[in-house]
């Protein structure tokens, strides 16, 4: 069943590069969806889940992730944010150029259809604030010092689970927290399903109806995973993670791990 008519057709005009490349484009944003955008981010709730299992078990994997050292950002750039940005603007663009019929045909699948769409958008907002709110974006002094006053770019690396905790703390925050992480778990699993069938993977009925199970269960998985994360970080008494965090950091640069913060000894 058609749910969204030919961008080419509503556009009226088949000679834009949009028009033009549809096809590439299409298939572009759909890969971009589950490679790399979805894989971190199954990745990223995998590990902030690891609160669940103590403060030095995440804050070990925080300092994995961080030893790349200057080529964290560059890293972070071609594989995260670019391709977030590249699936969340064609995203939009999609959205604009397509229509869904749920008005005239109340199915399940429209619904999806619509719920795709609504998520996506739900999500990109999200992770937007989210970046700005525990990352901020860039990796430079000059603008942390000028967001943190806002209340963004909170968190710290060496002490991972208590900066993130406090930027948790109140109600404002994991409202925000859970509504996004469901959006995206949401965005993520429906979207393998219908990856599956952009790229001619599962054509017939039953292929899709077997792999909505899957994806359904993927999603209920994930999304318990990213729950999970949220309750590990609200569950921190930051004083105490803080020990625990500082205790780690001497130990690393007395041992001559990493030499040290000019940031934290700053605080």
């Amino acid at each position: 069943m058609e749910m969204a008519r030919p961008m080419a057709d509503i556009a009226g005009n088949p000679t834009t590069f949009f028009t033009k490349h549809e096809f590439l484009i299409r298939r572009l944003h759909s890969l971009s969806g589950l490679v790399p955008v979805g894989a971190y981010m199954v990745v990223h709730l995998l590990t902030n889940a690891s609160l669940l299992n103590g403060v030095g078990t995440f804050q070990n994997a925080v300092n994995q992730i961080h030893s790349l050292g200057v080529i964290l950002p560059v890293v972070e750039w071609l594989f995260i944010f670019l391709p977030i940005l590249f699936h969340g603007i064609f995203g939009v663009w999609i959205i604009k150029s397509g229509q869904s019929n749920i008005s005239h045909y109340r199915l399940s699948g429209n619904y999806r259809y619509v719920a795709q769409r609504w998520t996506g958008v739900i999500a990109f907002i999200f992770i937007f604030f989210h970046v700005l709110h525990l990352h901020g974006w860039f990796h430079f002094d000059a603008w942390m010092r000028m967001i943190e006053p806002l209340g963004f770019g909170a968190f710290r690396p060496y002490n991972a689970g208590s900066t993130l905790a406090l930027a948790l703390k109140g109600v404002v925050w994991p409202i925000f927290y859970a509504v996004g992480v469901l959006s995206c778990v949401y965005h993520l699993a429906n979207g393998i399903w219908t990856f599956g069938i952009t790229w001619g993977i599962w054509i017939s009925p039953a292929a899709q109806k077997r792999a909505s199970v899957v994806c359904a269960a993927f999603g209920v998985f994930l999304g318990v995973v990213g729950l999970s994360a949220l309750y590990g970080a609200k569950s921190l008494d930051p004083a105490e993670a803080r020990k625990i965090e500082d205790k780690m950091y001497e130990s690393r640069v007395e041992s001559g791990e990493i030499k040290p913060n000019p940031e934290k000894k700053a605080e």
